[in-house]
């Protein structure tokens, strides 16, 4: 692994390029670096959502959740390194099962809305979503783990699941899409 930066003004990206983990230069418009800095805007955004008032269970999830992104992010800094390990995603995967079971079934689409926690968590849902693209296209091009791509895919549906759970921690309810559907439901169940 490369030295830990000591000078951050270090001037030698000017041209355009950047370092890896390996001393390697790659361009800053390369897919390897798509992908980091999809992560790494993903990792500021699960930061923001740790601003707000959260559960206690949510807050340490979240928190291990930045690791594992900073994780991620180090092995894909390194061509051909394995830093974010399997048991990450059985850990996204019992998550999921824990918090969907406190959920009512879906009606409807539901709208990226609610309280500013639940709205956050749909922001990080979709940059999940996003740096998940990043990395099935660095994939395409070049040899990766495939735990890096499953975490993300799992990340964005807890997000999803998350944000529910955080409108109903404050009395709320998911913001549901205003289909002609639903209100066709709506109007024949009453």
């Amino acid at each position: 692994m490369g030295n830990r930066l000591t000078e951050i003004a270090t001037r030698t990206g000017d041209n355009g390029t950047t370092g890896l983990g390996n001393n390697q230069r790659v361009s800053k418009d390369s897919l390897r670096i798509h992908a980091l800095g999809d992560v790494d805007e993903l990792n500021s955004h699960m930061g923001l959502l740790l601003c707000e008032a959260l559960a206690s269970d949510v807050r340490e999830l979240l928190i291990d959740v930045q690791h594992q992104l900073f994780n991620l992010g180090g092995e894909l800094s390194i061509p051909g390194y394995q830093l974010l390990q399997p048991q990450a995603v059985v850990q996204l995967d019992q998550a999921l099962a824990h918090y969907n079971a406190q959920l009512p079934r879906l009606l409807e689409f539901i709208l990226p809305a609610g309280n500013r926690a639940a709205s956050q968590a749909h922001v990080c849902r979709t940059v999940a979503r996003r740096a998940e693209r990043a990395v099935v296209a660095l994939g395409n091009e070049e040899t990766l783990y495939d735990t890096p791509r499953q975490y993300l895919n799992r990340l964005s549906d807890l997000m999803f699941v998350l944000a529910r759970v955080l409108n109903r921690a404050e009395g709320g309810d998911d913001v549901y899409w205003r289909s002609s559907r639903l209100s066709q439901d709506q109007e024949n169940t009453q």
